[in-house]
């Protein structure tokens, strides 16, 4: 393994595998991305193919090639062909009038992201309050052994507040009033 001679570090090691949790993680998720896909209207995919195509690099040589095939064809450049468009309101028109609905198509793929990040949003919501829960009982019985052993950390002042669940409802209302 070559290390740039400017970086100090190194890369840490591939890992080896992948937990059998965090690989049926993965296949959950997966699975569910393919199950919501399917269940996708055809209207709804529709849009995501032309906001698909109308995002690439292709769509953009397209209209450069029909663009510049316009202008020399209305100032008269390209030998033989007719001069349709010589003020050019009718490209002005076909641009805006797409402008419209490349602007549809984007904003209906950007609310189903929207949507899909809203899930995700609480279902990290979900899994750190179960985790919070899960650490404030681990902190809970860690301190239960930890006085049974005679230990002095185990009633340390700071752990009475550590034992105590999260109220969401109560961090939410304090947001709100703080306007964070």
């Amino acid at each position: 393994m070559a290390t740039s001679s400017k970086s100090p570090t190194v890369p840490p090691p591939e890992p080896k595998g992948l937990s059998s949790a965090l690989t049926r993680n993965i296949a959950a998720l997966k699975a569910r991305a393919r199950a919501e896909e399917s269940r996708s209207s055809s209207q709804e995919k529709l849009a995501q193919a032309v906001t698909a195509f109308t995002g690439s690099m292709t769509f953009v040589y397209v209209h450069l090639v029909i663009l510049i095939a316009w202008v020399s064809a209305n100032v008269g450049v390209l030998p033989g062909a007719p001069q349709f468009d010589k003020s050019f309101v009718i490209l002005a028109t076909a641009a805006s009038v797409e402008a419209i609905f490349l602007s549809t198509f984007v904003l209906i793929s950007q609310n189903r992201a929207s949507a899909a990040a809203d899930k995700r949003s609480d279902l990290d919501l979900q899994i750190n309050l179960l985790a919070e829960h899960e650490i404030t009982r681990l902190i809970q019985l860690t301190s239960a052994i930890a006085t049974h052993l005679g230990l002095p950390d185990g009633q340390a002042e700071e752990l009475s507040e550590l034992k105590r669940d999260v109220a969401p409802e109560t961090v939410l209302d304090s947001l709100e009033q703080n306007d964070v």
